[in-house]
């Protein structure tokens, strides 16, 4: 989305209001999150606190501003707020994040859980998790330094995996739910259709899709020698500026919002059904965990998009208004940093509350952390531990989800 900053040349007049006033503006787009680039203008020592409203300027680089397209709107206050609470949020974000999904791909790997479609697709779906986190120390040390210091390639890289990470995270959602449905609703096609082979095969064909939807970001991310220092940007063309912002947007919605919600309702609508006619005891322990699923699935993304929306229409469906502008800021800030933090609860609502994923927790827990501990804590029971952590879930189990 863009973000128009405006920039005052000081060598020719002393007041903002003045007219013969030069103003550089630079156009960033949503390659990073909103509030790591809002940062920047508030650490970069030669920006001023002026922005204009999103649309009242559609050209990109460097280029003179008509001071009658749009009211100066100072955002200072906003800038040291993200500034001050930002980057412990996202420092926040990567170390439950990154703890929870390295603990689910370990558990997956060490203990051979890959042998069923499921755990394919939640292994997938953490990996894309990590993917996403990958990032956010590269966006933090650019908020820190105000300067791109990675280089033009990683510029693209960041940005696409940035990108690609979300998508992902989304999609292997979407396939779990999916699969979820034809285990319960169509269990004997499931059985011949639920396949390792087939696991894989779908796999990485959403991982392409997952590449595919991040490709803007992949070719248009440029970086750029801007006032003191070096900049990671999108660069398109100057006729497309808006519609690129509108596609975003747009983007978003359809394939992180929209999309999910539709395949959630119908799904677990037939499971929800099938499990009513069934007499199984647990079937109400599975209705819970899928309203759960859905109910934090929406609380999570649903604000954020809709913020989204409003920030990028402000324009057309409000007007230029600078305190409607700021609080959108904000909004959209807190949002975002609620929908990313996604990414750390989706260990828990998909591999937690399996009962055999906890068992296998519990085991590697004993065995390579407690058995560790005891070596340097007086009063943990190192010879009962190392008892415990030598009995290990049994291989000759039946190959079943650790999910379910």
């Amino acid at each position: 989305m863009l973000l128009i900053i405006v920039i005052v040349n000081y060598c020719d007049c002393t007041c903002a209001t003045d007219k013969r006033c030069i103003f550089v503006i630079t156009a960033m787009e949503w390659i990073m999150p909103l509030g790591i680039r809002m940062l920047l203008i508030a650490h970069e020592p030669g920006r001023s606190e002026m922005a204009t409203s999103l649309d009242t300027v559609e050209t990109f680089g460097t280029t003179p501003f008509n001071y009658e397209l749009g009211e100066l709107c100072r955002k200072g206050d906003i800038t040291a707020l993200i500034a001050k609470f930002l980057p412990p949020l996202y420092s926040l974000v990567f170390i439950v994040g990154l703890l929870g999904n390295v603990l689910v791909v370990v558990i997956l790997i060490k203990y051979r859980r890959l042998r069923i479609m499921t755990n394919i697709y939640l292994l997938n779906l953490a990996i894309s998790d990590l993917l996403f986190l990958f990032t956010l120390p590269f966006w933090i040390h650019y908020v820190m330094w105000s300067d791109w210091v990675f280089g033009h390639g990683m510029c693209k890289v960041i940005s696409g995996f940035y990108f690609t990470g979300l998508y992902g995270e989304i999609f292997f959602i979407i396939l779990l739910t999916i699969d979820r449905y034809l285990a319960i609703v169509h269990a004997v096609f499931a059985l011949r259709a639920r396949t390792v082979t087939f696991g894989v095969i779908t796999s990485i064909v959403t991982w392409g899709l997952a590449v595919l939807a991040a490709l803007p970001e992949f070719i248009f991310q440029e970086t750029e020698n801007v006032l003191q220092g070096s900049y990671c940007n999108p660069v398109y063309p100057e006729d497309g500026a808006q519609s690129w912002k509108h596609f975003y947007a747009l983007r978003i919605n359809i394939l992180v919002l929209a999309l999910p919600l539709l395949v959630m309702a119908i799904c677990y609508t037939g499971i929800i059904k099938t499990l009513l006619r069934c007499p199984n005891k647990k079937k109400y322990k599975a209705i819970r965990l899928i309203f759960v699923i859905m109910v934090v699935f929406f609380i999570f993304w649903t604000p954020y998009n809709l913020a989204l929306l409003l920030y990028t229409f402000q324009a057309t469906l409000f007007g230029y208004d600078c305190k409607q502008s700021k609080d959108l800021d904000l909004a959209l800030l807190v949002t975002q940093v609620i929908a990313y933090s996604h990414c750390c609860v989706n260990p828990v609502i998909y591999a937690f509350v399996g009962e055999r994923f906890r068992k296998y927790l519990h085991h590697f827990f004993h065995r390579h952390v407690l058995v560790y501990l005891s070596k340097y804590i007086p009063f943990l029971p190192s010879e009962k531990l190392e008892r415990t952590s030598s009995v290990s879930p049994s291989t000759a189990e039946p190959e079943l989800s650790i999910v379910f």
